[in-house]
């Protein structure tokens, strides 16, 4: 099955300034795509390139079996878009502006249908169409280009940062969408600074950072795997054996070890453990175990593992996940055209 989205090579240069440096991404059919990463790293660049806003140096941009170049209007009636700065004015409703974009975007039915599906949209999200855009909060106003992209269930949705401005409530119900949409076969690249949004609906990730990719894969595979964090309670020992003890233990580092409040007499121990867990299991038989907790850290502590030091020159892979050799990018005015 042809890939929705294919990149390879993808380079933009403006003058000795280069923004994405041979950048190779694959989304599949069916699939949430995540694109993360840090502020200047070319995530908006990268969907600019992909919706012919901003166009290549070099490489090769297929999106639903097209060259965004030539593929025209047809082509950008099968995708959904949300920019990632979303500047709606003028004095006309919700309603008016939606029903222009039902007659400009709609592809499956007619525009009647659409805007059905656009009123269904705005009740979920709790958005007055009948006030003028102009009037709306931010808040508001983005919800409305939420509904734009969604409601004609294009095959394609690129949505930049599309929670920027809702409350937490709302967000929830945007993930319910994503979700929706992955099911009823559509495609999504999402690019968000709200790493909680990847790992709740992402199938597949892409680390940016400085115009490369670091990492991808699936969320888990971008997990720590090797690094936990441990918390255990045990009995027969003081505070300062403990820590001696537990220090001595390969891998481990940041060991804590304190008395317990309570009167039993136990010592709370916390540390972090790189690599093999088997010696520190073993270094614990020689103590009561009272209470052991061993946790993953999560997907943003990973993220940050991750960037190290995002310069071009020292983008490096990480052993953590699968990695490829990617690029970064700038608006036409020659600045960064990314706002993360």
């Amino acid at each position: 099955m042809t890939d929705t989205i294919e990149v390879s090579a993808l380079h933009k240069r403006y003058g000795h300034n280069v923004a994405l440096h041979e950048l190779d991404l694959r989304v599949r059919p069916g699939t949430v795509f995540g694109l993360i990463g840090p502020n200047g790293a070319g995530k908006t660049t990268t969907l600019r390139t992909l919706l012919d806003i901003i166009r290549p140096s070099s490489g090769t941009v297929r999106v639903l079996g097209e060259d965004p170049r030539r593929g025209g209007p047809a082509l950008r009636r099968r995708i959904g878009y949300v920019p990632g700065e979303l500047h709606l004015e003028g004095r006309a409703s919700g309603h008016r502006l939606l029903a222009f974009y039902a007659e400009v975007s709609g592809r499956t039915g007619s525009s009647a249908s659409v805007l059905d599906t656009a009123r269904d949209l705005a009740d979920r999200l709790g958005v007055d169409l009948n006030r003028p855009v102009r009037t709306l909060s931010k808040g508001n106003k983005q919800k409305v280009g939420l509904i734009q992209a969604f409601m004609h269930r294009p095959e394609l949705l690129i949505l930049d940062e599309p929670t920027s401005g809702l409350d937490p409530l709302m967000q929830r119900e945007f993930l319910a969408m994503v979700r929706e949409a992955r099911d009823a076969g559509q495609t999504v690249l999402l690019s968000s600074h709200v790493l909680s949004e990847i790992q709740q609906t992402a199938d597949e990730v892409a680390v940016l950072a400085a115009g490369r990719i670091v990492a991808d894969g699936d969320v888990a595979s971008l997990r720590l795997g090797s690094v936990r964090r441990i918390r255990v309670r045990i009995g027969g020992a003081d505070a300062a054996a403990a820590h001696a003890a537990f220090e001595r233990i390969p891998g481990i580092a940041g060991v804590d070890a304190s008395s317990a409040a309570d009167a039993s007499g136990g010592v709370q121990v916390a540390a972090t453990i790189e690599g093999a867990i088997d010696p520190f299991v073993k270094a614990l038989a020689q103590y009561e175990v009272q209470d052991l907790t061993v946790e993953e850290p999560d997907l943003e502590e990973s993220v940050l593992r991750l960037y190290g030091n995002p310069s071009p020159a020292s983008a490096t892979a990480p052993t953590s996940a699968p990695t490829r050799r990617p690029r970064r990018s700038r608006g036409r005015d020659g600045r960064e055209g990314d706002r993360g």
